[in-house]
């Protein structure tokens, strides 16, 4: 896993503006979705040019935290990136931001058909789980799914993220969550980057201004409260 650095004068800033170091420590499960973001073979697989290896290393804490919110009656959605229908819509990310070679070998192994698209093999996925695709970093940018109508449609206002790249399609869905009014945390140990320096990077912008950073024991530690809180 990547080690979590929080700097303490960063904590310091939360806890003056907030007045504690985790402002979403209690969780309702039955309003607590956890979002696992693109842990498909595309950024996994060794054969694909996007992989994050560290990806591979989180799958036990991934199902272990889906596992848990499952059981304290939550909901899991796996959200999986495709590039059907972005090539006129996405142009200038895959037109001017990649090589030729890569922007057409990315087109082919994300479309929904291919087995890039596909998730991870060791992903504890089960019948009642939700997959959305996205076509967009962010899940959450208008036209890149159906992400915020099916969570709205449950009830569901606080999220917690995991998966790949944390300062990516993770940090990207989980800003545009908070801009939405979610109560949104990135589980640290849930979550992989190319490297400890972007991880971090990423986990401090979004902890100094748009949410919370636990990890997955914290987190499982703040659904048990609130399902206790439920149970008062």
């Amino acid at each position: 896993m990547h080690p979590l650095s929080l700097p303490p004068d960063l904590v310091a800033r939360v806890i003056a503006r907030g007045g504690r170091a985790h402002p979403f420590d209690v969780l309702d499960p039955a309003k607590t979705a956890f979002l696992v973001v693109d842990m498909q073979n595309y950024f996994m697989h060794p054969d694909y040019p996007a992989e994050v290896p560290m990806a591979r290393e989180i799958v036990p804490g991934v199902n272990r935290m889906a596992a848990a919110l499952r059981e304290a009656g939550g909901h899991v959605v796996w959200v999986k990136n495709a590039t059907n229908n972005t090539r006129e819509s996405w142009s200038v990310y895959h037109d001017w931001l990649m090589t030729p070679e890569r922007r057409d070998r990315r087109y082919a192994a994300m479309d929904t058909a291919h087995e890039g698209h596909a998730l991870w093999p060791t992903l504890d996925v089960q019948p009642a789980d939700a997959q959305i695709v996205k076509t967009r970093f962010s899940a959450f940018i208008q036209g890149s799914s159906d992400l915020a109508l099916y969570l709205r449609g449950r009830g569901i206002d606080t999220l917690l993220i995991g998966g790949t790249a944390t300062n990516i399609c993770c940090e990207s869905t989980a800003r545009d969550a908070m801009m939405l009014n979610y109560k949104t945390v990135m589980v640290h140990d849930a979550l992989a980057a190319p490297s400890d320096e972007e991880h971090n990077a990423s986990l401090r912008t979004f902890y100094a201004m748009f949410g919370d950073v636990q990890s997955i024991d914290e987190a499982i530690a703040s659904l048990a409260r609130g399902r206790a809180a439920s149970a008062a």
